[in-house]
């Protein structure tokens, strides 16, 4: 017998799990092998992505981490840079990967709630530098920003970005995770956002439901390379038109309901806000996740998950002052309510 877990969990997005409509469409799944590029619902998850983010061709991956290390391979050989803000998941929490697996060496620049301010990047560039330093050959954007709340990137910032690396020879690869929500919270196509960019991840584990698989998308040349360097790093797979297929019916089914998410988020941090003010601001939650400043409220991240997991809601603390919740597929109304009702007063009052 398993143990009992928490009555809400809001330690992830990724926590979500299929759907039996989804199993019923894995489970009729045709499929073929997929290293050799014969699994017909592989190809097609690929083609339907790339053509949602305005790019000739995609790559089916097992990981969000393993897209945007392909991406990041395609455009920085060992010894040069990719660059990308402070609170970046491929700085923060893809273990390194750039430098263990590619020789790939970083630097960042710091963004309030890792929002673009597209002078940061291009100030921070070096270019041309010969043997003297380090040559920048790649930003990285995240979009939406998960460390940083889930902030929308701006559109005039990542075209400025745009129009300033062009000219400098620097590509953009956008970790676009949770690019599904910043469409739906801003209405914009998801070309408007993939385009501006030489490569795209985006994943289908999170908001989406799907239970494993991430796309990257660029030209079929970037793509067919992308294919070598995923074999490479162990994530050639075989039958796994079952996998694509939990994703294309993702596509079909759960992206305009991310709505709902963003909807009970921003109520949860209304509600956090008027139990203690300066917790968080309302008006900045866009989209799915609410970071609270427990410190304001006089808790350490520790005592208040603790206090939290003991009422049987489960959250994440992210840094010395904050925790992070997300709302996703398997937390409704009710579960909003009782977030509500179980941290509202840890807020109100304080630790004892």
């Amino acid at each position: 017998m398993t143990a009992p877990g928490p009555d809400v969990d809001l330690l992830s997005d990724t926590l979500t799990r299929p759907t039996e409509g989804m199993r019923q469409a894995m489970a009729r799944a045709e499929v073929g092998d997929d290293v050799f590029g014969e699994d017909p619902t592989v190809r097609e998850l690929e083609e339907r992505v790339a053509g949602l983010l305005g790019h000739e061709d995609a790559l089916f991956t097992p990981t969000g981490s393993m897209a945007n290390q392909l991406g990041i391979r395609l455009h920085v050989g060992p010894g040069e840079e990719l660059i990308a803000d402070s609170l970046a998941h491929v700085l923060r929490a893809e273990m390194g990967a750039a430098a263990v697996l590619s020789g790939i060496t970083s630097r960042s620049w710091v963004a309030e709630r890792g929002l673009l301010d597209a002078a940061q990047p291009l100030a921070l560039m070096s270019v041309g530098a010969g043997a003297y330093q380090v040559g920048t050959r790649l930003v990285v954007v995240e979009n939406t920003h998960n460390f940083g709340g889930g902030t929308v990137q701006p559109l005039d910032q990542i075209e400025a970005l745009r129009q300033g690396t062009r000219g400098a020879g620097v590509a953009m690869h956008l970790d676009g995770a949770r690019l599904w929500n910043a469409h739906v919270a801003t209405g914009l196509p998801l070309e408007e956002y993939g385009r501006r960019f030489d490569t795209v991840s985006v994943c289908l584990s999170k908001g989406l439901g799907a239970p494993v698989g991430s796309v990257l998308a660029g030209s079929a040349a970037q793509m067919g390379e992308a294919r070598i360097w995923r074999k490479r790093f162990g994530g050639g797979m075989r039958q796994v038109g079952i996998l694509a297929a939990a994703g294309i019916w993702a596509l079909d089914h759960h992206v305009e309901r991310l709505a709902d998410d963003h909807a009970r988020a921003r109520r949860f941090a209304e509600a956090a806000a008027s139990a203690h003010a300066g917790t968080v601001d309302p008006e900045r939650v866009q989209t799915n996740i609410v970071v609270l400043d427990v410190a304001a409220a006089g808790w350490s991240p520790a005592e208040f998950t603790a206090a939290a997991g003991q009422r049987g809601i489960r959250l994440y603390a992210v840094s010395g002052t904050s925790v992070r919740l997300v709302w996703h597929l398997d937390v409704d109304d009710a579960g909003t309510d009782r977030a509500v009702a179980e941290l509202a007063p840890l807020l109100a009052k304080g630790p004892d």
